[in-house]
């Protein structure tokens, strides 16, 4: 099976770093899988330090007769029997090049992000009409497919993204080097978030939290891990300024980090305070890690934890309410571990990769039959 996988996006975050791991998931089953992605975009840099076959274009808005027809050119030589895209967007090129081609090779999207844009005009009609299966990572983001695109419900299906069990794994992967090297004691208590620095995952709620609770605890620490996207560094130093604000001396900004597993498993709590979030890959790999958590109770969050079982929920946006919960892991060792077994327990049963990609197979499969 060939397949091409499409990413027509600038920035760095949980998509884009999703799709290279999908793909080499495939890869590891013998799927060819090449990726059309924007050139010199991050996604462009990684695949191609990883050594992926690329088909790298110029591509911003929505309509490019250049780059629709270099993708003529692209589907018709890389003879590929399903085309793959994890961006809507990338509809408007991918449609047009295959009506051109007169192709009928199976077209497949994954929706990652919502859209508050009605998408049911006739232009929108002949986009949707092409695509022969939507893959939903959520629960609302199925409902927002429905409410907003020209699609049936048949033709969505629910498939959260998964990650890799063997590296977030707290039996194999230690974070002591970590609190070493950011100089953390062994009985501090490490509360951290991972998110990239966009308005809205929650930072400020995070460091007010911090504030309150070092009004009351002498050994925390607190991670934020990330880096600013595309054209949001303002906002990046806009939060690191609010720390400084508050005082919070015992904040420690990581940056981007590669090693991720390490970086989790030198947190005790795992905060998750995004206001609005599709799905929340960094929650399944913090769960994965048998990390205690704490979630703002709103859409794709609520797909992966369970109140009182794996997490606490607190009320969206509401600091008193995460403060509160915070401060419940913060005193009591006996829950953090409770939860932590659960959360692992739970990420093995629905959200490990190699299963998730097995199913995209199926799909794939008797998406040809067809």
């Amino acid at each position: 099976m060939k397949v091409l996988y499409s990413c027509l996006s600038k920035s760095w975050g949980g998509m884009e770093m999703y799709t290279l791991s999908a793909i080499k998931q495939l890869q590891k089953r013998q799927i060819h899988v090449e990726l059309l992605c924007i050139s010199e975009s991050r996604i462009h840099i990684e695949a191609n330090n990883i050594g992926m076959i690329m088909h790298p274009v110029k591509a911003s808005g929505y309509f490019h007769p250049y780059t629709i027809l270099k993708l003529v050119s692209i589907i018709y030589l890389g003879e590929y029997d399903l085309i793959h895209t994890q961006a809507s967007k990338d509809l408007w090129l991918l449609v047009p090049a295959l009506k051109l081609l007169r192709s009928k090779i199976p077209l497949v999207l994954t929706k990652h992000v919502g859209s508050g844009i009605i998408k049911k005009d006739k232009f929108h009609k002949w986009i949707y009409k092409r695509l022969t299966l939507a893959l939903a990572i959520s629960r609302v983001i199925k409902k927002n497919l429905l409410e907003t695109c020209p699609l049936e419900e048949s033709k969505i299906n629910l498939m959260h993204d998964g990650i890799d069990m063997e590296k977030f794994d707290s039996d194999k992967v230690s974070g002591s080097k970590v609190r070493e090297e950011l100089g953390i004691d062994e009985n501090d208590i490490v509360i951290g978030m991972l998110a990239r620095f966009s308005p809205g995952k929650g930072h400020e709620e995070f460091l007010a939290a911090a504030e309150k609770l070092n009004l009351k605890h002498i050994n925390l620490k607190y991670l934020v891990v990330g880096e600013a996207s595309r054209g949001e560094d303002h906002y990046a130093d806009s939060i690191k300024q609010l720390a400084e604000d508050y005082n919070l001396l015992n904040v420690i900004f990581t940056g981007y980090r590669v090693d991720t597993p390490q970086v989790i498993a030198a947190m005790d709590i795992f905060v998750f305070p995004s206001h609005s979030e599709s799905f929340g890959i960094a929650l399944v790999e913090a769960m994965a890690m048998a990390k205690p958590s704490v979630c703002s109770n709103s859409d794709g969050v609520l797909d992966i934890a369970v109140d009182n079982e794996t997490s606490y929920l607190f009320e969206n946006k509401n600091v008193e309410d995460l403060t509160k919960k915070i401060e419940l892991l913060i005193n009591s060792s006996t829950t953090r571990i409770q939860f932590g077994k659960a959360s692992r327990e739970r990420v093995v049963e629905n959200f490990d990769f190699d299963i998730l990609t097995d199913k995209v197979i199926i799909i794939y499969n008797e998406l040809l039959k067809k």
